[in-house]
């Protein structure tokens, strides 16, 4: 049967300094699942093909399972671009988590993420809705937590604290306490998904 309950969420990216809103992000959205698609320049200077200064295209495949309480129990993702000097360019990256804490590979305990209970992807802006539906705050209330943050398009994983403060009902100021000093509020739908992300990501307007 299909999931009648399934929607479809466009982004654009802006974060680019030198293609700003050159790409798409596709996003699938189900109960206790999306499946999202990004498409988009990568940011560091390189020998790629396609981008008119320098930079490899890249595409960007994941999968995310989740229980009721929006606590994560599987990432899966998969990136391809193509590079002058080496061709064809795949990666992956598999995680599983309890829920609680603990993550690990196909194989292997991954003791540096225990802790995170939420994933963060770069660049979605999807895996802000995991701390903001996970623990639902009072406006005026401030959290912090201890993501799993994943990097594209090295596909590397490590932890990062991060805070959230709700500042109204479709309000939230983000911050990254890497010690970047970063900051911005999001705007939310009435879901906590992400509508504008000032300067990084926007979100296409819906179709018919």
């Amino acid at each position: 049967m299909p999931d009648r309950s399934c929607r479809a969420i466009c982004w654009t990216p802006l974060w680019h300094a030198r293609l700003p809103g050159v790409g798409l992000e596709q996003l699938l959205l189900g109960e206790g699942w999306a499946d999202g698609c990004i498409l988009a320049f990568d940011e560091a200077e390189g020998e790629g093909s396609g981008g008119e200064s320098g930079e490899p295209p890249f595409r960007l495949d994941y999968r995310l399972d989740w229980d009721a309480g929006w606590r994560l129990r599987k990432a899966q993702l998969g990136l391809r671009r193509v590079e002058a000097a080496h061709g064809l360019v795949e990666r992956s990256l598999v995680l599983h988590t309890d829920g609680a804490g603990r993550w690990w590979g196909d194989d292997d305990a991954l003791d540096a993420l225990a802790g995170c209970v939420d994933i963060d992807i770069w660049p979605t802006p999807f895996t802000n809705s995991f701390p903001i539906r996970r623990v639902p705050l009072a406006v005026g209330e401030r959290r912090e937590f201890r993501m799993a943050w994943v990097n594209a398009p090295a596909l590397t994983v490590a932890p990062q604290a991060q805070a959230y403060t709700r500042l109204a009902q479709h309000r939230y100021l983000f911050e990254s306490l890497d010690g970047s000093g970063f900051r911005v509020v999001l705007e939310v739908d009435d879901e906590g998904i992400v509508v504008d992300y000032p300067g990084f990501f926007r979100r296409a307007p819906a179709q018919a």
